[in-house]
């Protein structure tokens, strides 16, 4: 192939891609009309439902966040027996069908399971109830979290934890001030893409937790139950929530890294 076919083909791809992806997101987006923003605005059950999925991806990332960053570390810093298989067990969640995790979360934490009694115990149920749907969001992505925060830490020169602490820091100090600090854009990266993919998790959460609604199980029931028209109204203004809070979390990292690199 000639050498000045390079660059236009590769931007044909490009551009290619670009719509494939952006089409039916900006069809969504300009379909919004007066009639819709006051269904939308009317409908508490919808508002409801929408600020529900938020917080509950949110507490679901926050837990993540405590288990991701000491595993992370592991993983990044020391080599041990099984470790191979300790990662492909992290990755598994993104690999089966999310109807399956929900079938597998469901035969271990029902209530009539090992797991589900025990919580049962401390007054937990999984069984619809948000401990069920953050159960799910937190099963289907944590892996991006951990990853992402593993990748941060492993691009820290350990050297600069062994000086830290041959002059005299503790380890929890030098973690704190010092590793921490340096993979603080990777740990952001990582709680926006889990936080990200739990808003947007529906088959596990339908088979474990269908009540309380969230979003995505909402907007499902509402197509089969009554089609497109009352649907439609829920998938815009998710789309558009998520557009504004991520667009946000994104300036903010972007504006961290700027200053980090100043």
């Amino acid at each position: 192939m000639k050498d000045y076919l390079f660059k236009p083909l590769f931007f044909l791809f490009f551009i290619l891609l670009i719509i494939l992806l952006s089409a039916p997101i900006m069809t969504m987006l300009f379909s919004i009309s007066p009639e819709l923003i006051r269904y939308i605005t009317d409908n508490k059950e919808i508002m409801q439902s929408i600020i529900f999925t938020f917080k509950a991806s949110m507490y679901s990332t926050l837990i993540g966040l405590v288990f991701a960053i000491p595993t992370a570390y592991i993983l990044a810093r020391y080599n041990f027996f099984g470790k191979n298989i300790i990662e492909s067990i992290i990755d598994i969640p993104v690999m089966i069908p999310h109807s399956a995790a929900g079938i597998a979360l469901l035969s271990i934490y029902g209530s009539k399971f090992l797991l589900g009694k025990i919580f049962k115990i401390f007054g937990i149920e999984f069984m619809d109830s948000i401990y069920g749907i953050i159960l799910g969001m937190f099963f289907v992505s944590f892996t991006f979290l951990v990853n992402s925060i593993k990748e941060g830490f492993k691009k820290i020169d350990p050297h600069l934890e062994y000086v830290s602490q041959n002059l005299g820091a503790s380890k929890f100090y030098t973690f704190r001030k010092i590793t921490l600090p340096l993979a603080a854009s990777d740990i952001l990266t990582g709680i926006i893409m889990m936080w990200a993919r739990g808003l947007s998790e529906f088959g596990a959460i339908v088979i474990l937790a269908y009540h309380p609604m969230t979003a995505p199980v909402m907007i499902y029931e509402k197509f089969t139950s009554f089609g497109l028209k009352y649907s439609k109204p829920i998938a815009v203004t998710m789309i558009y929530a998520s557009m504004i809070i991520f667009a946000l979390l994104r300036y903010i990292q972007y504006k961290f890294k700027k200053n980090k690199e100043d």
